[in-house]
Protein backbone atom coordinates (compact mmCIF):
# COMPACT_ATOMS: atom_id res chain seq x y z
CA UNK A 1 0.00 0.00 0.00
CA UNK A 2 0.97 3.92 -0.67
CA UNK A 3 0.13 4.92 2.49
CA UNK A 4 -1.51 3.72 5.72
CA UNK A 5 -3.06 5.47 8.98
CA UNK A 6 -1.70 3.82 12.24
CA UNK A 7 -3.20 4.47 15.64
CA UNK A 8 -2.36 8.17 17.39
CA UNK A 9 0.26 7.46 20.37
CA UNK A 10 -2.12 7.63 23.73
CA UNK A 11 -0.11 10.16 25.49
CA UNK A 12 -0.51 12.76 22.33
CA UNK A 13 -4.06 11.54 21.49
CA UNK A 14 -6.28 15.13 22.34
CA UNK A 15 -3.22 17.49 20.56
CA UNK A 16 -1.55 15.24 17.72
CA UNK A 17 -3.05 14.71 14.42
CA UNK A 18 -3.58 11.34 13.65
CA UNK A 19 -0.36 9.67 12.59
CA UNK A 20 -0.15 8.84 8.19
CA UNK A 21 2.61 6.41 7.17
CA UNK A 22 3.49 7.16 3.61
CA UNK A 23 5.62 6.26 0.31
CA UNK A 24 4.93 9.22 -1.34
CA UNK A 25 8.42 10.72 -1.75
CA UNK A 26 9.75 7.38 -2.27
CA UNK A 27 7.49 6.97 -5.44
CA UNK A 28 8.37 10.52 -6.37
CA UNK A 29 12.59 9.74 -6.11
CA UNK A 30 12.18 6.65 -8.07
CA UNK A 31 10.61 7.97 -11.33
CA UNK A 32 12.69 8.20 -14.32
CA UNK A 33 13.96 11.39 -15.92
CA UNK A 34 10.40 12.03 -18.37
CA UNK A 35 9.00 14.37 -20.63
CA UNK A 36 6.51 15.52 -17.25
CA UNK A 37 9.58 16.94 -15.35
CA UNK A 38 11.20 18.98 -18.56
CA UNK A 39 7.67 20.19 -18.77
CA UNK A 40 8.03 21.39 -15.07
CA UNK A 41 11.48 22.87 -15.66
CA UNK A 42 10.52 24.41 -18.53
CA UNK A 43 7.56 26.19 -17.06
CA UNK A 44 8.89 26.75 -13.41
CA UNK A 45 12.45 27.50 -14.31
CA UNK A 46 11.85 30.30 -16.91
CA UNK A 47 11.87 31.93 -13.87
CA UNK A 48 15.80 32.82 -13.99
CA UNK A 49 15.84 33.38 -17.39
CA UNK A 50 13.40 35.90 -16.66
CA UNK A 51 15.87 37.62 -14.03
CA UNK A 52 18.74 37.12 -15.95
CA UNK A 53 16.90 39.50 -18.46
CA UNK A 54 15.79 41.98 -16.26
CA UNK A 55 19.76 42.12 -14.72
CA UNK A 56 21.10 41.70 -17.86
CA UNK A 57 19.08 44.65 -19.53
CA UNK A 58 19.31 47.53 -16.88
CA UNK A 59 23.16 47.11 -16.23
CA UNK A 60 23.08 47.18 -20.75
CA UNK A 61 21.15 50.43 -20.75
CA UNK A 62 22.12 51.77 -17.68
CA UNK A 63 24.81 54.51 -19.48
CA UNK A 64 21.67 55.30 -21.60
CA UNK A 65 19.57 56.35 -18.74
CA UNK A 66 21.67 59.12 -17.99
CA UNK A 67 20.69 60.73 -21.40
CA UNK A 68 18.89 63.96 -21.72
CA UNK A 69 16.13 61.93 -24.18
CA UNK A 70 15.75 59.07 -21.80
CA UNK A 71 15.37 59.42 -18.10
CA UNK A 72 18.05 61.56 -17.21
CA UNK A 73 19.58 59.96 -14.39
CA UNK A 74 22.94 60.27 -12.56
CA UNK A 75 25.08 57.63 -12.18
CA UNK A 76 23.90 57.35 -7.94
CA UNK A 77 20.26 57.22 -9.62
CA UNK A 78 21.28 54.60 -12.20
CA UNK A 79 22.46 52.33 -8.65
CA UNK A 80 19.65 53.29 -6.49
CA UNK A 81 17.14 51.55 -9.49
CA UNK A 82 18.98 48.69 -9.10
CA UNK A 83 19.36 48.25 -5.66
CA UNK A 84 15.33 48.96 -5.54
CA UNK A 85 15.08 45.95 -7.65
CA UNK A 86 16.80 44.10 -5.22
CA UNK A 87 14.62 45.55 -2.26
CA UNK A 88 11.30 44.35 -4.05
CA UNK A 89 12.91 40.95 -4.20
CA UNK A 90 13.74 40.63 -0.75
CA UNK A 91 10.75 41.47 0.06
CA UNK A 92 8.44 39.86 -2.58
CA UNK A 93 10.72 36.54 -1.26
CA UNK A 94 9.73 36.94 2.60
CA UNK A 95 5.81 37.56 2.02
CA UNK A 96 5.30 35.30 -0.62
CA UNK A 97 7.86 32.67 0.93
CA UNK A 98 5.33 32.73 4.23
CA UNK A 99 2.06 32.21 1.62
CA UNK A 100 4.09 29.75 -0.41
CA UNK A 101 4.67 27.10 2.91
CA UNK A 102 1.06 28.27 3.95
CA UNK A 103 -1.20 28.09 0.51
CA UNK A 104 0.65 25.62 -1.24
CA UNK A 105 3.28 26.19 -4.18
CA UNK A 106 1.34 26.36 -7.49
CA UNK A 107 -0.60 29.35 -6.01
CA UNK A 108 1.77 31.23 -5.22
CA UNK A 109 3.67 31.04 -8.25
CA UNK A 110 0.83 32.36 -10.56
CA UNK A 111 1.00 35.17 -8.33
CA UNK A 112 4.22 35.72 -8.36
CA UNK A 113 4.58 35.73 -12.01
CA UNK A 114 1.75 38.42 -12.59
CA UNK A 115 3.54 40.55 -10.57
CA UNK A 116 6.66 40.00 -12.50
CA UNK A 117 4.91 40.81 -15.68
CA UNK A 118 3.21 44.15 -14.89
CA UNK A 119 6.36 45.37 -13.04
CA UNK A 120 8.34 44.98 -15.98
CA UNK A 121 5.67 46.43 -18.37
CA UNK A 122 5.30 49.33 -16.36
CA UNK A 123 9.01 49.74 -16.36
CA UNK A 124 9.09 50.85 -19.90
CA UNK A 125 6.69 53.44 -19.04
CA UNK A 126 8.27 54.78 -16.60
CA UNK A 127 9.10 59.17 -16.82
CA UNK A 128 11.17 59.83 -14.25
CA UNK A 129 13.50 58.46 -11.59
CA UNK A 130 10.87 57.53 -8.94
CA UNK A 131 8.34 56.16 -11.26
CA UNK A 132 11.42 54.03 -12.74
CA UNK A 133 12.45 52.91 -9.22
CA UNK A 134 8.90 52.30 -8.40
CA UNK A 135 8.70 50.20 -11.29
CA UNK A 136 11.59 48.17 -10.65
CA UNK A 137 10.76 47.60 -6.78
CA UNK A 138 7.73 45.71 -8.27
CA UNK A 139 9.40 43.42 -10.62
CA UNK A 140 11.96 42.58 -8.08
CA UNK A 141 8.90 41.74 -5.79
CA UNK A 142 7.87 38.99 -8.26
CA UNK A 143 10.71 37.69 -9.02
CA UNK A 144 11.90 37.23 -5.21
CA UNK A 145 8.81 35.63 -4.27
CA UNK A 146 9.43 33.47 -7.47
CA UNK A 147 12.41 32.49 -6.42
CA UNK A 148 11.17 30.67 -3.00
CA UNK A 149 8.00 29.11 -4.35
CA UNK A 150 9.98 27.29 -7.88
CA UNK A 151 13.24 26.71 -5.80
CA UNK A 152 10.61 24.27 -2.83
CA UNK A 153 8.51 23.35 -5.93
CA UNK A 154 11.42 22.18 -8.62
CA UNK A 155 13.13 20.20 -5.53
CA UNK A 156 9.82 18.60 -4.16
CA UNK A 157 9.41 17.34 -8.00
CA UNK A 158 12.56 15.70 -8.88
CA UNK A 159 14.19 12.64 -8.58
CA UNK A 160 16.73 12.76 -5.46
CA UNK A 161 20.06 11.43 -7.77
CA UNK A 162 19.39 14.11 -10.36
CA UNK A 163 18.29 17.07 -8.08
CA UNK A 164 21.96 18.56 -7.86
CA UNK A 165 22.34 18.53 -11.72
CA UNK A 166 19.11 19.73 -12.24
CA UNK A 167 19.02 22.51 -9.61
CA UNK A 168 22.27 23.81 -11.07
CA UNK A 169 21.03 23.88 -14.35
CA UNK A 170 17.66 25.55 -13.52
CA UNK A 171 19.42 28.43 -11.44
CA UNK A 172 22.34 28.46 -14.27
CA UNK A 173 19.61 29.23 -16.97
CA UNK A 174 19.76 33.14 -15.19
CA UNK A 175 22.60 33.34 -17.36
CA UNK A 176 20.83 32.08 -20.61
CA UNK A 177 18.28 35.08 -19.50
CA UNK A 178 21.34 37.27 -19.17
CA UNK A 179 22.59 36.17 -22.65
CA UNK A 180 19.22 37.04 -24.07
CA UNK A 181 19.18 40.27 -22.62
CA UNK A 182 22.82 41.54 -24.00
CA UNK A 183 21.78 40.13 -27.23
CA UNK A 184 18.59 42.23 -27.52
CA UNK A 185 20.35 45.07 -26.43
CA UNK A 186 22.52 45.09 -28.83
CA UNK A 187 19.92 44.89 -31.63
CA UNK A 188 17.96 47.12 -30.59
CA UNK A 189 20.19 49.54 -29.17
CA UNK A 190 22.77 49.32 -32.46
CA UNK A 191 20.31 48.58 -35.13
CA UNK A 192 19.29 52.41 -35.54
CA UNK A 193 15.56 50.90 -36.42
CA UNK A 194 14.34 53.09 -33.67
CA UNK A 195 15.61 55.85 -31.43
CA UNK A 196 17.50 55.76 -28.03
CA UNK A 197 14.39 57.11 -26.45
CA UNK A 198 11.88 54.18 -27.74
CA UNK A 199 14.52 51.40 -27.54
CA UNK A 200 14.93 50.91 -23.60
CA UNK A 201 11.08 51.06 -23.35
CA UNK A 202 10.92 48.41 -25.81
CA UNK A 203 13.46 46.13 -23.86
CA UNK A 204 11.58 45.80 -20.99
CA UNK A 205 8.43 44.99 -23.19
CA UNK A 206 10.36 42.12 -24.37
CA UNK A 207 10.37 40.50 -20.72
CA UNK A 208 6.89 41.32 -19.99
CA UNK A 209 5.61 39.13 -23.48
CA UNK A 210 8.15 36.66 -22.33
CA UNK A 211 6.22 36.28 -18.72
CA UNK A 212 2.89 36.33 -20.26
CA UNK A 213 3.41 33.45 -22.26
CA UNK A 214 4.83 31.42 -19.31
CA UNK A 215 1.28 32.30 -17.23
CA UNK A 216 -0.14 29.53 -19.50
CA UNK A 217 2.53 27.06 -19.40
CA UNK A 218 2.04 26.69 -15.83
CA UNK A 219 -1.41 25.36 -15.74
CA UNK A 220 0.24 21.66 -16.52
CA UNK A 221 2.16 21.84 -13.67
CA UNK A 222 0.65 20.05 -9.94
CA UNK A 223 0.94 21.43 -6.55
CA UNK A 224 3.70 19.42 -4.87
CA UNK A 225 2.76 15.77 -3.19
CA UNK A 226 5.32 16.49 -0.54
CA UNK A 227 3.94 19.93 0.37
CA UNK A 228 -0.15 18.04 0.26
CA UNK A 229 1.10 15.06 2.35
CA UNK A 230 2.13 17.30 5.59
CA UNK A 231 -1.35 19.25 5.20
CA UNK A 232 -2.61 16.11 5.73
CA UNK A 233 -4.17 16.03 1.81
CA UNK A 234 -2.82 12.36 1.19
CA UNK A 235 -5.48 11.33 -1.23
CA UNK A 236 -4.94 14.37 -3.85
CA UNK A 237 -1.26 13.80 -3.46
CA UNK A 238 -1.71 10.35 -4.19
CA UNK A 239 -4.01 10.99 -7.17
CA UNK A 240 -1.00 13.29 -8.31
CA UNK A 241 1.49 10.75 -7.87
CA UNK A 242 -0.37 8.46 -9.81
CA UNK A 243 -0.98 10.82 -12.74
CA UNK A 244 2.70 11.43 -12.76
CA UNK A 245 3.67 7.58 -12.45
CA UNK A 246 1.27 7.01 -15.22
CA UNK A 247 3.63 9.51 -17.79
CA UNK A 248 7.42 8.15 -16.01
CA UNK A 249 9.39 5.31 -16.68
CA UNK A 250 10.14 3.32 -12.97
CA UNK A 251 13.85 3.53 -12.36
CA UNK A 252 15.03 -0.49 -10.96
CA UNK A 253 15.21 -0.58 -7.58
CA UNK A 254 13.97 -2.66 -4.18
CA UNK A 255 9.91 -3.47 -4.96
CA UNK A 256 9.06 -2.75 -1.09
CA UNK A 257 9.33 1.28 -1.06
CA UNK A 258 10.63 3.08 2.27
CA UNK A 259 7.96 5.25 3.80
CA UNK A 260 7.95 7.99 6.11
CA UNK A 261 5.56 9.07 9.37
CA UNK A 262 4.34 12.18 9.23
CA UNK A 263 1.76 13.84 11.77
CA UNK A 264 -0.01 16.49 9.54
CA UNK A 265 0.23 19.76 10.76
CA UNK A 266 -0.26 22.19 8.00
CA UNK A 267 1.43 25.68 8.36
CA UNK A 268 4.12 26.46 10.99
CA UNK A 269 4.22 30.12 12.27
CA UNK A 270 7.33 32.42 11.50
CA UNK A 271 8.45 32.27 14.69
CA UNK A 272 8.05 28.44 15.12
CA UNK A 273 10.24 28.17 11.90
CA UNK A 274 12.51 30.58 13.55
CA UNK A 275 13.17 28.92 16.54
CA UNK A 276 14.13 25.60 14.42
CA UNK A 277 16.24 27.71 12.68
CA UNK A 278 19.02 29.04 15.21
CA UNK A 279 18.78 25.91 17.56
CA UNK A 280 18.02 22.73 16.09
CA UNK A 281 19.29 23.45 12.45
CA UNK A 282 21.62 26.10 13.51
CA UNK A 283 24.69 25.30 11.86
CA UNK A 284 23.00 24.66 8.50
CA UNK A 285 21.51 27.96 8.86
CA UNK A 286 24.69 29.87 9.35
CA UNK A 287 26.24 27.25 6.49
CA UNK A 288 23.66 28.38 4.04
CA UNK A 289 23.84 32.14 5.22
CA UNK A 290 27.36 32.04 4.59
CA UNK A 291 27.05 30.65 0.94
CA UNK A 292 23.87 33.13 0.10
CA UNK A 293 25.63 36.60 1.21
CA UNK A 294 29.15 35.88 -0.77
CA UNK A 295 27.70 34.63 -4.07
CA UNK A 296 25.13 37.75 -3.49
CA UNK A 297 28.02 40.46 -2.90
CA UNK A 298 29.87 38.69 -5.98
CA UNK A 299 27.73 39.03 -8.64
CA UNK A 300 25.81 41.93 -7.72
CA UNK A 301 28.65 44.08 -7.20
CA UNK A 302 29.45 43.06 -11.15
CA UNK A 303 27.14 42.86 -13.00
CA UNK A 304 24.73 45.82 -11.53
CA UNK A 305 27.70 47.98 -12.27
CA UNK A 306 29.74 46.25 -15.82
CA UNK A 307 28.35 48.83 -17.46
CA UNK A 308 29.61 52.08 -15.84
CA UNK A 309 33.04 50.21 -15.62
CA UNK A 310 33.50 49.81 -19.35
CA UNK A 311 31.83 53.46 -19.99
CA UNK A 312 33.67 55.45 -17.62
CA UNK A 313 37.34 53.37 -17.36
CA UNK A 314 37.66 51.78 -20.73
CA UNK A 315 35.76 54.45 -22.76
CA UNK A 316 33.42 51.60 -24.24
CA UNK A 317 30.46 53.33 -25.95
CA UNK A 318 26.99 52.78 -24.58
CA UNK A 319 25.52 51.08 -27.09
CA UNK A 320 28.58 48.26 -27.33
CA UNK A 321 27.88 47.37 -23.62
CA UNK A 322 25.84 44.23 -24.73
CA UNK A 323 29.21 43.38 -26.66
CA UNK A 324 31.18 42.70 -22.86
CA UNK A 325 27.93 41.32 -21.29
CA UNK A 326 27.48 38.37 -23.70
CA UNK A 327 30.45 36.58 -22.94
CA UNK A 328 30.10 36.99 -19.06
CA UNK A 329 26.84 35.29 -19.44
CA UNK A 330 28.06 32.82 -21.84
CA UNK A 331 30.84 32.04 -19.22
CA UNK A 332 28.27 32.24 -16.57
CA UNK A 333 25.64 29.66 -18.02
CA UNK A 334 28.17 27.07 -19.63
CA UNK A 335 29.76 26.33 -15.74
CA UNK A 336 26.30 25.09 -14.20
CA UNK A 337 26.06 22.66 -17.29
CA UNK A 338 29.05 21.38 -17.79
CA UNK A 339 29.68 21.09 -13.54
CA UNK A 340 26.40 20.14 -12.29
CA UNK A 341 26.52 16.58 -12.84
CA UNK A 342 29.52 16.35 -10.55
CA UNK A 343 27.52 18.06 -7.70
CA UNK A 344 25.61 14.04 -7.76
CA UNK A 345 29.08 12.62 -8.50
CA UNK A 346 31.94 13.66 -6.80
CA UNK A 347 29.33 15.25 -4.09
CA UNK A 348 28.07 18.24 -2.85
CA UNK A 349 30.64 19.21 0.08
CA UNK A 350 33.35 18.84 -2.28
CA UNK A 351 32.33 20.80 -5.16
CA UNK A 352 30.81 23.62 -3.06
CA UNK A 353 34.03 24.24 -1.43
CA UNK A 354 36.01 23.53 -4.90
CA UNK A 355 34.01 26.26 -6.58
CA UNK A 356 34.02 28.98 -3.95
CA UNK A 357 37.44 28.52 -3.25
CA UNK A 358 38.10 28.70 -7.06
CA UNK A 359 36.13 31.56 -7.78
CA UNK A 360 37.45 33.40 -5.09
CA UNK A 361 41.44 32.61 -5.78
CA UNK A 362 40.98 33.86 -9.60
CA UNK A 363 39.09 37.09 -8.48
CA UNK A 364 41.75 38.15 -6.16
CA UNK A 365 44.30 37.93 -9.23
CA UNK A 366 41.63 39.95 -11.42
CA UNK A 367 41.54 42.45 -8.97
CA UNK A 368 45.38 42.74 -8.78
CA UNK A 369 45.33 43.16 -11.92
CA UNK A 370 42.65 45.01 -12.52
CA UNK A 371 44.70 47.84 -10.18
CA UNK A 372 47.67 47.95 -11.90
CA UNK A 373 45.41 49.53 -15.01
CA UNK A 374 46.64 45.89 -16.82
CA UNK A 375 43.15 44.87 -17.56
CA UNK A 376 41.55 46.69 -20.94
CA UNK A 377 37.63 46.15 -21.87
CA UNK A 378 38.59 42.73 -23.62
CA UNK A 379 41.10 41.41 -21.14
CA UNK A 380 38.77 42.34 -18.10
CA UNK A 381 35.64 40.48 -19.86
CA UNK A 382 37.51 37.40 -20.58
CA UNK A 383 38.73 37.28 -17.32
CA UNK A 384 35.49 37.59 -15.44
CA UNK A 385 34.31 34.60 -17.70
CA UNK A 386 36.60 32.58 -16.72
CA UNK A 387 35.75 33.66 -13.03
CA UNK A 388 32.18 33.20 -13.31
CA UNK A 389 32.40 29.70 -15.07
CA UNK A 390 33.37 28.42 -11.74
CA UNK A 391 31.58 31.45 -9.53
CA UNK A 392 28.30 30.24 -11.49
CA UNK A 393 28.09 26.92 -10.47
CA UNK A 394 29.00 28.07 -6.48
CA UNK A 395 26.12 30.73 -6.50
CA UNK A 396 23.47 27.72 -7.97
CA UNK A 397 24.90 25.78 -5.69
CA UNK A 398 23.45 27.67 -2.74
CA UNK A 399 20.11 27.78 -3.29
CA UNK A 400 20.37 23.79 -3.75
CA UNK A 401 21.46 23.95 -0.54
CA UNK A 402 18.97 25.89 0.82
CA UNK A 403 16.24 24.07 -0.93
CA UNK A 404 17.49 20.60 0.10
CA UNK A 405 18.66 20.93 3.90
CA UNK A 406 15.41 21.93 5.27
CA UNK A 407 12.13 20.31 6.57
CA UNK A 408 9.34 20.48 3.41
CA UNK A 409 6.49 22.82 5.91
CA UNK A 410 9.28 25.50 6.11
CA UNK A 411 11.35 25.05 2.97
CA UNK A 412 9.74 27.88 0.52
CA UNK A 413 10.79 29.89 4.13
CA UNK A 414 13.47 29.23 4.43
CA UNK A 415 15.06 30.10 0.89
CA UNK A 416 13.34 33.52 1.36
CA UNK A 417 15.28 34.08 4.02
CA UNK A 418 18.20 33.24 3.35
CA UNK A 419 17.49 35.34 -0.14
CA UNK A 420 16.53 38.26 1.57
CA UNK A 421 19.39 37.87 3.80
CA UNK A 422 21.95 37.28 1.40
CA UNK A 423 20.57 39.64 -0.87
CA UNK A 424 20.11 42.39 1.66
CA UNK A 425 24.07 42.37 2.32
CA UNK A 426 24.79 41.57 -1.87
CA UNK A 427 22.11 42.55 -3.50
CA UNK A 428 21.25 45.93 -2.38
CA UNK A 429 24.86 47.07 -0.28
CA UNK A 430 26.86 46.10 -2.89
CA UNK A 431 25.22 48.27 -5.60
CA UNK A 432 25.33 51.21 -3.92
CA UNK A 433 28.93 50.69 -2.54
CA UNK A 434 30.18 50.07 -5.98
CA UNK A 435 28.37 52.86 -7.36
CA UNK A 436 29.85 55.42 -4.69
CA UNK A 437 33.62 53.77 -5.52
CA UNK A 438 33.18 54.14 -8.99
CA UNK A 439 32.32 58.00 -8.23
CA UNK A 440 35.28 58.33 -5.90
CA UNK A 441 37.11 57.56 -9.21
CA UNK A 442 40.53 56.06 -9.46
CA UNK A 443 41.33 52.31 -9.91
CA UNK A 444 42.26 51.44 -6.20
CA UNK A 445 38.95 51.69 -4.46
CA UNK A 446 37.27 49.84 -7.26
CA UNK A 447 39.96 47.09 -7.14
CA UNK A 448 39.26 46.82 -3.46
CA UNK A 449 36.08 46.73 -3.42
CA UNK A 450 36.44 43.41 -5.96
CA UNK A 451 38.97 41.84 -3.59
CA UNK A 452 36.55 42.19 -0.74
CA UNK A 453 34.49 39.62 -2.49
CA UNK A 454 36.92 37.40 -2.83
CA UNK A 455 37.62 37.13 0.66
CA UNK A 456 34.11 36.24 0.90
CA UNK A 457 34.17 33.48 -1.36
CA UNK A 458 37.01 32.04 0.28
CA UNK A 459 35.41 32.24 3.77
CA UNK A 460 32.48 30.23 1.95
CA UNK A 461 34.68 27.96 0.69
CA UNK A 462 36.36 26.89 3.63
CA UNK A 463 32.50 27.31 5.39
CA UNK A 464 31.45 24.55 2.93
CA UNK A 465 34.57 22.50 3.54
CA UNK A 466 33.94 22.46 7.61
CA UNK A 467 29.97 22.73 7.80
CA UNK A 468 28.45 21.20 4.19
CA UNK A 469 26.05 18.09 3.83
CA UNK A 470 26.46 15.68 1.81
CA UNK A 471 23.28 15.53 0.23
CA UNK A 472 23.79 13.73 -2.86
CA UNK A 473 21.30 11.30 -4.07
CA UNK A 474 19.12 11.07 -0.49
CA UNK A 475 15.32 11.58 -0.49
CA UNK A 476 14.93 15.29 0.65
CA UNK A 477 12.95 13.25 4.18
CA UNK A 478 16.14 11.70 4.97
CA UNK A 479 18.30 15.36 4.20
CA UNK A 480 15.94 17.00 6.54
CA UNK A 481 12.95 15.09 7.96
CA UNK A 482 9.48 16.63 7.68
CA UNK A 483 8.73 18.88 10.97
CA UNK A 484 5.86 16.56 11.32
CA UNK A 485 7.28 13.79 11.56
CA UNK A 486 7.97 15.00 15.18
CA UNK A 487 4.26 15.26 15.82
Amino acid sequence: MNHLKTPTPPRAAASRPQAIRTSIPARLDRLEWSRFHMLVIVALGVTWILDGLEVTIVGSIGPLLQRADTLALNAAQVGAAASAYVAGAVVGALVFGWMTDRAGRKQIFFLTLGLYVVGVGASGLSWDFTSFAVCRFLTGLGIGGEYAAINSAIDELVPARLRGRVDLIVNGTFWLGAAIGAAASMGVLRSGTMSVSVAWRVMFVIGAVLGLAVVFMRVWVPESPRWLMTHGRIEEAERIVDGIAAKCPVAGGPRTLPTVLIYPAGAFGLREVLGIMVTRYRARTAYVLVLMVAQAFLYNAVFFTYGMVLTQYDHVAAGDVGLYIFPLAIGNLLGPVLLGSLFDTIGRRRMICASYGISGVLMLVVAWMFATGVLGALSQTLAWSGIFFFASAAASSAYLTASEIFPVEMRALAIALFYALGTLFGGVAAPYLFGLLISVGGLGPLAFGYAMSAVLMLVAALVALVWGVDAEGRSLEEVAPPLSSYG
